[in-house]
């Protein structure tokens, strides 16, 4: 089982789409079941009819799903129920600390300038010298105490990976003051709970994956999902695509009367499947679609792109 698991915090972009084309492809062409998980847990961001126009758009670019779809705001008892597993190992604290705080804090270190996330690294001397062995609070942070030492798995696109967790970030939040599970609790607790076991998404979350596994091995969660990581979709300035580059909503394009074959043509080019752009069903690129020939760096939009999109 696979998922495709869209965030409704907006309308789905070109990136996004490359991304779950490339999992959609890979699930029909290998015979997995595929699941539609709404992601909405990050609720101030959440737009109003977001989760519908989602829908709506994969259906309209030809990908369809076997199960769902779910939406993870709709039951928030799994995820409580893991918060009290990982409590009663003593392997989660509340915190109460700013990021400020966290950072001024024995100079504590945090990501390099320029990064897409500035996520501050929580050290171990700031741990409470007791952790409590109740979830008996919701209205604060809760961190995962990250163990030390590398967490390795093998991805099916970058091969060997070995992420050291308590150096990168240290201790992260697997529950928020919002009194809602983070994305890294609830991701794995859905896949597991659903039973997926293939995961498909950008690179950009290869480092999340530490954390994920971290926790599936915590809660005692089996089998660990086999990762496929791609290469993103990035704007001219190598950051990935996101509004800063323009108007790249599929929604726009549609509106303006591009179809869906257009768009399918030119995540066709982006992967590998042809050289050039050209107008394509969803079947006919699952049909014509190999991993093994997937561009290996970023891809980047450019201006012939958008034009090429227009031009039929």
């Amino acid at each position: 089982m696979t998922r495709l698991a869209p965030s409704p915090t907006g309308a789905l972009h070109l990136g996004n789409v490359r991304t779950f084309l490339v999992n959609w492809a890979l699930a029909r062409k290998l015979d997995w079941r595929v699941l539609l998980r709404i992601e909405d847990l990050d609720t101030p961001r959440v737009k109003p009819g977001a989760i519908e126009d989602t829908i709506d758009t994969l259906a309209w670019l030809g990908l369809d799903w076997d199960v769902g779809p779910e939406i993870q705001s709709d039951d928030l008892s799994p995820y409580r129920d893991a918060m009290e597993t990982l409590a009663t190992k003593k392997l989660i604290f509340p915190c109460e600390l700013s990021r400020t705080e966290i950072e001024q804090a024995a100079s504590a270190p945090h990501r390099p300038e320029g990064s897409e996330t500035r996520e501050s690294v929580y050290p171990a001397s700031l741990r409470p010298a007791e952790r409590p062995a109740d979830f008996d609070r919701v209205d604060v942070n809760w961190r995962f105490a990250a163990r030390e030492g590398a967490v390795a798995f093998d991805d099916r696109v970058r091969g060997a990976q070995s992420i050291d967790v308590a150096a990168d970030v240290g201790d992260f939040v697997v529950w928020t003051k919002r009194g809602q599970p983070s994305y890294q609790l609830a991701v794995i607790v859905d896949d597991a709970h659903s039973g997926v076991d293939r995961v498909v998404r950008g690179d950009d979350l290869i480092a999340s994956t530490g954390r994920q596994l971290m926790l599936y091995r915590a809660l005692g969660l089996e089998p660990e999902p086999m990762y496929w990581h791609l290469p993103l979709a990035v704007g001219p300035d190598g950051r990935r695509l996101a509004k800063r580059h323009g108007d790249t909503r599929v929604s726009s394009y549609r509106a303006s009367g591009v179809g869906a074959e257009r768009i399918i043509g030119l995540m066709a080019s982006w992967s590998g499947v042809t050289p050039d752009p050209e107008p394509m069903t969803a079947e006919q690129f699952a049909e014509r679609f190999d991993v093994t020939t997937l561009p290996a760096s970023d891809i980047v939009f450019k201006e012939v792109d958008d034009a090429w999109l227009h031009s039929g």
